[in-house]
């Protein structure tokens, strides 16, 4: 018995529940809370949101170590060294708590100046962590075909658009091949600045060429399936926006606004 495979079925992406929900709500979630943490001035807000963001990427992703390094690592050492660059940089006459943390002679490191610098370096923090719950769940063709076919933007420019990421790891590729080629060649030996620049020099026109071809079997692929001839294609894979995206979205925004009320971090 023969199985018919419907060919305009829904990717079923597997993973955990955030890589099942609609790109599209992974972004329309999160955008209101970070224009809204442009604006906030305290320390409790942007905390509780980076919890936010955390407790959804470690409960709703799969987390590769190189995504768990910089979640871990790489975020908090960034909070870190932003906050005490902006604490320097804090004008001491513009904070309410004067009481010195760190004195140099006539200069002195208040602690309103240290509260201030990690105030924005947090912030920064809870903006990216949020941009983050879709970017690190997300793959760029999807989000293409969850935008083309509900924001209606034209296939033309979102397709183009998906060719072109796809670039980049063809050029990862051709740019090893090239590496390897140079090693059997013996080209590009040396150590130094100067090997270092005729080394990658010698990637150039090669890389360039490469590009110059793939680009043309692109385009004559392209050509070959009339894109652009018409102002509709159908689709192969569908993104299509369900019920629990929906309730993804809403209780987002409920939690951002309780989150709000409770800190209300305009009033300080």
């Amino acid at each position: 018995m023969s199985t018919t495979v419907d060919p305009y079925a829904a990717v079923d992406q597997g993973g955990r529940f955030l890589s099942r929900i609609n790109p599209l709500a992974k972004l329309l979630a999160p955008i209101p809370v970070m224009i809204a943490l442009v604006f906030v001035r305290d320390l409790g807000t942007p905390l509780a949101f980076l919890a936010v963001a955390y407790l959804l990427l470690l409960l709703g992703s799969r987390i590769a170590t190189r995504t768990l390094i910089l979640l871990g690592v790489a975020l908090p050492l960034a909070v870190v060294i932003l906050g005490l660059g902006m604490a320097f940089w804090t004008d001491p006459t513009a904070v309410t708590d004067r009481t010195p943390a760190l004195s140099l002679g006539a200069w002195s490191l208040t602690w309103g100046a240290i509260g201030a610098g990690f105030a924005t370096s947090l912030r920064l923090a809870a903006i990216v962590a949020l941009a983050f719950i879709g970017g690190l769940t997300t793959s760029g063709s999807d989000l293409v075909r969850a935008s083309v076919q509900h924001l209606r933007v034209p296939y033309r420019v979102g397709y183009t658009a998906l060719a072109a990421f796809r670039f980049v790891p063809r050029f990862g590729y051709e740019l090893d091949i090239i590496r390897q080629a140079h090693r059997v060649r013996g080209a590009g030996g040396g150590r130094g600045p100067i090997a270092a620049v005729r080394r990658w020099s010698g990637y150039l026109v090669p890389l360039l060429a490469g590009a110059i071809r793939h680009a043309e079997r692109v385009a004559l692929a392209m050509d070959a399936r009339a894109f652009g001839a018409f102002p509709e294609r159908t689709e192969r894979h569908l993104v299509p926006w369900r019920a629990h995206d929906t309730v993804f979205v809403l209780l987002f925004w409920i939690v951002s606004v309780v989150i709000f009320v409770l800190l209300h971090p305009w009033t300080l």
